[in-house]
């Protein structure tokens, strides 16, 4: 061993030390979290298929506690769109995209279409959130920032929504 022979320096042998200490608490704490469990629960039969149209509203319903009815992917999903909601300040659209995107979260319409009519979410304020971002990082003009909160390419707010951002902007 390095530390018995002595023919590593002191510090090699301290950082080697610290380096060993760190894994073996990574190792043990992996180790040892347990590993959440992914059950399969049959879809509601009453649960609408129904695809988010390219207008959504700008009111949101409260989000509901979670049921022990409802599948688990639905519960994941609505946590999912919180999160995006409350700390990337999305759209309803934008949302159901992300949630559903092969290259987001693949959550299944259906799913993600729960998150969505169930979220407790204020889309004027994300909208507005959004367009103070692009006032203030990228020095965008009103206009430019209207057609960039409502473009299908873009942030996917309603209409209605890019008004109250833009007519909310500090001057």
């Amino acid at each position: 061993m390095m530390w018995v022979n002595k023919q590593f320096g002191k510090t090699a042998r301290i950082v080697l030390t610290i380096v060993l200490a760190i894994y073996s608490i990574i190792w043990l704490t992996t180790l040892f979290t347990p590993k959440p469990t992914q059950t399969t629960q049959p879809e509601p039969t009453t649960q609408s298929q129904a695809q988010p149209s390219a207008n959504v509203s700008a009111t949101a319903a409260p989000t509901p506690e979670p049921t022990p009815d409802v599948p688990t992917e639905y519960k994941s999903a609505l946590k999912k769109a919180k999160s995006y909601s409350d700390t990337m300040y999305m759209s309803k659209q934008g949302l159901y995209d992300q949630l559903t995107s092969e290259y987001g979260e693949k959550f299944s319409a259906e799913a993600a279409q729960y998150a969505v009519d169930n979220l407790d979410a204020d889309y004027n304020y994300n909208a507005l959130q959004k367009a103070k971002s692009y006032q203030e990082t990228m020095a965008m003009s009103p206009e430019a920032i209207r057609d960039q909160l409502t473009s299908e390419y873009g942030e996917k707010f309603t209409q209605e929504e890019a008004d109250y951002a833009i007519a909310n902007l500090p001057q």
